[in-house]
């Protein structure tokens, strides 16, 4: 996330698309000064007691947070910040997912975490708030992974895990190279026959990081992410009869369309950061890839105007961004950080629809080429007034275009080319007091916008094409937070209260497909909670999020439901909270235990359906054999974990598919489940 300056250090800092590589005191304090709400989770490849296939095993309890495993990998993750991100019913929107400063998020908002390589990373970062709209669109929240770099002197790990429900993992990595120039490659594979019936999924994942220092001012950095799921079935969601009835099981749709997806994405990006004096820095970024993609949905589609019931992407996307840091020491003594940059990212894909004919490609039904592209500029000033008082102050404007190329045009389908263009400008502020060594107090508001992505606007209704009349919407945010930090103990608290105008909600199903309108007035605030300490050989956290989410006007909703005021936000729950306690009574031994608890969440914006609250427990071990076996100048390590998940076999639902069209809401959480694994590291 966003690096701050803190007083008394002189040292250059990137408060916009930082590279933030080490988890240090000096960011731990940049975090504590800052006047945002900012969690950083440290990355071990070696030492996690967790598979590092998901990001939700890291997010998980993180307040605010909501990072599910659908159980589904033809879905991703599902991703929500402050309730922002719920209606997602694949993918991620409403959040920023950023990579080693590559957004992972398309410029139309829509993103995807599965690129996100764990075992290579160093840490997972969440920004929350209003802070977050520096971002730029649908930066209801930021989550940002960063990838370790190289060891000085080289190494190597390899591990393997084995679990429940036919769940196999192979890992591997390479360090290489020294301080002038070094490399890490990892590589991972995972597949799993799945918990519910058709639901076995299968992907090869490759990153590598090479940097180079080229002088004592200069530093590039190249990053290659290759992303390969050749198999991902889909089981789909269950009405509440069939949740009840089983939930392991796969509705017929899934054997008469054999519901599936494929999946590969390669990346390139570069990085150069550049001190041009004691005082200023520059930094340029720069990405390209590809992403292909083909995926059988649960209906045929063969209506003469419809998209049909096969999915066939191919897309090119790429972008750039620069920006300049000035740090200085005003006459007082006291710290000024000014930054400006620019950013451009674009996509172009070739999205072809087919008739889905008992699970093969029949007759053409969609054939567009489509774009997608944001222009944005930013700037900011973070300033200590006194030596007790910060403010922090910036403003991004950014220009969002879709554009559509219809090439299938028929006397029942005419041409839907056309394009829309939105504008908006995000200002936001924030102040620090310092009222003691241990405790800071801030306050900040902000302003920010979320478009429809290309999806939520491709479908009007009467079968009238696309909906360039989709607006983006709009919020007003602030929140009111405190930081204490003393003795081995951490509490953070915030306020925050959001306020959004043009709310995307659906409003129809159309021919299996969902049509979306804009609403106003919708209000999510609450509180969050969380504490960590260090106790000797004990290291409790807790954690817990009230999120009061709700239409504030009445408007007509799906299938002509009236949905009134007051109704809550489907897809959030009003209460969550995690409790975990890790024990290490040797230093080979570490043992833990955790529970994760949920109030009942809605399904759709009628509130006519809702998944019960749930608590599930979850325990981990690891240990270490032998702390450090020398071999001659190398280090040998070898570590033993394994976790068992769920350990009361709790029936629940995991995730919703909100507002489903079917009423097929439910994704039941997988039931009780071990994995046991090795991993080896020679240094």
């Amino acid at each position: 996330m966003a690096a701050h300056a803190q007083q008394g250090d002189t040292a250059p800092h990137t408060p916009t698309l930082p590279a933030v590589e080490v988890l240090d005191s000096t960011e731990a304090q940049q975090r504590f000064d800052s006047a945002a709400s900012h969690s950083s989770m440290a990355v071990d490849g070696f030492t996690a007691t967790t598979p590092l296939v998901h990001l939700s095993e890291v997010l998980a309890g993180q307040p605010g947070v909501v990072a599910t495993d659908r159980g589904n990998y033809a879905q991703d993750l599902q991703i929500a910040v402050r309730g922002f991100g719920s209606r997602s019913t694949f993918g991620v929107r409403g959040v920023r997912v950023v990579v080693d400063g590559i957004p992972a998020s398309m410029p139309d908002g829509q993103g995807q975490a599965a690129t996100a390589h764990l075992p290579t990373a160093s840490q997972v970062e969440v920004l929350r708030g209003p802070f977050a709209q520096r971002y730029g669109n649908a930066a209801g929240g930021v989550v940002q992974v960063t990838t370790r770099d190289p060891r000085p002197g080289g190494g190597a790990q390899v591990g393997l895990g084995l679990g429940s429900f036919g769940q196999r993992l192979a890992e591997a990595s390479f360090d290489f190279g020294d301080q002038r120039l070094a490399g890490l490659v990892g590589v991972s594979h995972f597949d799993t026959e799945g918990w519910r019936d058709h639901s076995a999924a299968r992907r090869t994942h490759l990153n590598t990081k090479v940097v180079a220092q080229t002088g004592a001012r200069t530093r590039i950095t190249g990053l290659v992410n290759l992303y390969d799921q050749p198999l991902a079935l889909d089981p789909l969601g269950l009405t509440r009869a069939q949740f009840a009835a089983n939930p392991r099981q796969a509705v017929a749709a899934t054997a008469a369309f054999g519901t599936r997806k494929a999946v590969g994405q390669n990346q390139l990006g570069l990085v150069v950061d550049h001190q041009l004096s004691d005082t200023d820095t520059l930094q340029l970024r720069a990405y390209g890839g590809t992403r292909q993609l083909t995926q059988f949905l649960g209906f045929s589609g063969e209506a003469a105007n419809s998209s049909g019931g096969v999915v066939d992407l191919d897309r090119a996307y790429h972008g750039a961004a620069a920006s300049w840091t000035r740090s200085v020491r005003r006459a007082s003594g006291l710290p000024l950080t000014l930054t400006a940059g620019l950013e451009a990212h674009r996509l172009a894909e070739h999205r072809r629809g087919f008739v889905n004919n008992a699970g093969a490609s029949g007759a053409v039904r969609r054939d567009e080429h489509d774009s997608a592209s944001n222009t944005d500029a930013f700037a900011q000033v973070d300033a200590w007034l006194t030596p007790r008082w910060r403010a922090m102050a910036g403003v991004r404007t950014s220009q969002v275009r879709v554009g559509i190329d219809d090439r299938h045009v028929t006397p029942s389908n005419p041409d839907d080319s056309g394009s829309r263009t939105w504008r908006h400008t995000s200002p936001t502020a924030g102040l620090v007091w310092s009222a003691s060594e241990h405790l800071n107090v801030y306050a900040n508001a902000g302003r920010g916008f979320e478009t429809p992505t290309l999806s939520e606007m491709a479908y009007g209704l009467d079968n009238s094409g696309p909906n360039y009349g989709l607006s983006a919407a709009r919020s007003r945010q602030w929140e009111l937070g405190a930081k204490w930090r003393k003795g081995g103990h951490e509490v953070d608290m915030a306020w925050f209260d959001t306020r959004s105008q043009g709310e995307i909600v659906p409003v129809a199903t159309v021919n299996g497909r969902s049509v979306f309108q804009n609403v106003d007035n919708v209000r999510r605030r609450g509180l969050e909670l969380a504490w960590r300490a260090s106790m000797g050989t004990w290291s409790p956290r807790a954690s817990y999020t009230y999120l009061d989410a709700r239409f504030g006007d009445a408007f007509t909703g799906a299938g002509g439901a009236a949905i009134a005021a007051g109704n809550r936000l489907p897809g959030t729950a009003r209460h969550t909270a995690q409790l975990a306690l890790d024990y290490a009574p040797t230093p080979q031994w570490r043992l833990g235990a955790i529970v994760h608890a949920s109030s009942a969440v809605f399904a759709n914006d009628l509130n006519s359906q809702q998944a019960p609250g749930f608590a599930v427990w979850g325990l981990h071990a690891a240990y270490r054999v032998g702390s450090a076996q020398a071999t001659g100048a190398h280090t040998t390590r070898w570590q033993l974990w394994a976790r068992l998940d769920n350990v009361f076999n709790k029936h629940y639902a995991g995730t919703l598919i909100v507002n489903d069209g079917n009423g097929r809401f439910f994704e039941p959480a997988a039931g009780r489940r071990i994995i046991v694994g090795v991993r080896a590291q020679f240094l």
